[in-house]
């Protein structure tokens, strides 16, 4: 059966429907529609409650040299009070998830999996899940920072991917100015007990509630990769156009001799922007050829309410150029597409 977050309650009060995600029964949209949410996150401000992401609480001295000798990415390129974003690969150089790492303290970090892949961080991390005892509300748009301030003026005040934490009516909230829209922001992992306090506040201060309909639609946008999607454990890194999250400088990461082996021979796939010239959606599954021959499948497709046209990502044949007319095989009929360059839109410094 598919957990609840702690807020389902609040969520139904609030208009949400509800749809199975990942393990949870989580909002997909609100009154007001994916679209007029995603705008809405585009050009001010909205609220997702995205609890169901995990957190692995992995505190102690010997954490920062666990986490470095087996995610990708270097921890010695931040310091405490960052986030950084990283991978866990297997042996064979496959995705095994992508993930936030806040490092909150000398000591401290909350490592930040994927919906369905916190037992997988765990078994290969020390630390111990406490994802049920916090909510993670994600702010995001040009207004998010102004508008949480207005709930708390220390909101306001946390850079991008900075962490801070700070006593919030009597039990520790902790801040990082992240998200999953390619939009400016902050994700607020908030315990249970002042949680629907929060996010009550947050709407009243006419941030708009959102759910993970719009989420989908504004990753995608800014083409930021979906694990079940473009990330796999049958894709890697830098199939993925993400390279610059393995740390090469540093002595080892899991998975670091068959990456090196990758990056030696080179890819046979990588990821691609395509986008139709109207309307019409693209989706995952469909095949994509290029005078008749097959060079890949689509990982993730929808419309683009920015653009007002479909757009897809999907691993395909290296050295496509933007431009390029293929051709999409979308339930049985072929639709008309080129490639173009990502993000198919511009994210927010």
């Amino acid at each position: 059966m598919d957990r609840r977050p702690y807020l389902y309650d609040l969520h139904v009060e609030l208009g949400a429907k509800i749809v199975p995600f990942g393990g949870w029964e989580m909002p997909l949209q609100y009154a007001s529609g994916t679209v007029a949410e995603h705008l809405a996150c585009r050009h001010d401000a909205v609220v997702f409650d995205v609890s169901h992401l995990g957190t692995v609480r992995c505190d102690g001295p010997e954490m920062f040299d666990a986490l470095q000798s087996t995610l990708t990415n270097d921890l010695n390129k931040v310091d405490p009070g960052r986030a950084q974003y990283t991978h866990l690969l297997n042996d064979d150089g496959f995705v095994v998830d992508d993930i936030i790492v806040w490092w909150v303290g000398a000591d401290e970090f909350d490592v930040m999996p994927n919906a369905s892949n916190t037992e997988g961080v765990t078994s290969a991390l020390p630390g111990h899940d406490v994802t049920d005892q916090r909510c993670v509300l994600a702010v995001q748009g040009p207004k998010a920072r102004e508008k949480a301030g207005t709930v708390d003026p220390r909101f306001a005040s946390v850079g991008r991917f900075r962490v801070e934490r700070f006593d919030y009516h009597g039990v520790e909230v902790r801040v990082a100015g992240t998200g999953y829209t390619g939009e400016a922001g902050l994700e607020i992992a908030a315990p249970n007990e002042v949680a629907e306090e929060i996010f009550r506040a947050l709407v009243a201060a006419n941030i708009t509630p959102a759910g993970l309909g719009a989420r989908d639609t504004l990753r995608l946008e800014a083409a930021l990769p979906l694990y079940g999607h473009e990330l796999t454990l049958e894709s890697t890194t830098l199939e993925a156009g993400l390279g610059w999250v393995l740390g090469w400088k540093k002595e080892t990461f899991r998975g670091r001799v068959a990456v090196e082996h990758e990056r030696e021979r080179g890819v046979t796939r990588l990821l691609t922007g395509i986008a139709t010239p109207d309307r019409q959606p693209l989706r995952d599954g469909a095949d994509v050829l290029v005078e008749g021959d097959p060079v890949g499948t689509l990982s993730s497709g929808n419309f683009s309410p920015v653009l007002g046209h479909g757009i897809g990502m999907g691993l395909l044949e290296p050295g496509l150029a933007p431009g390029q007319p293929v051709t999409v095989m979308l339930r049985g009929r072929e639709i008309d597409a080129s490639v173009t360059a990502l993000p198919f839109v511009q994210k927010e410094s």
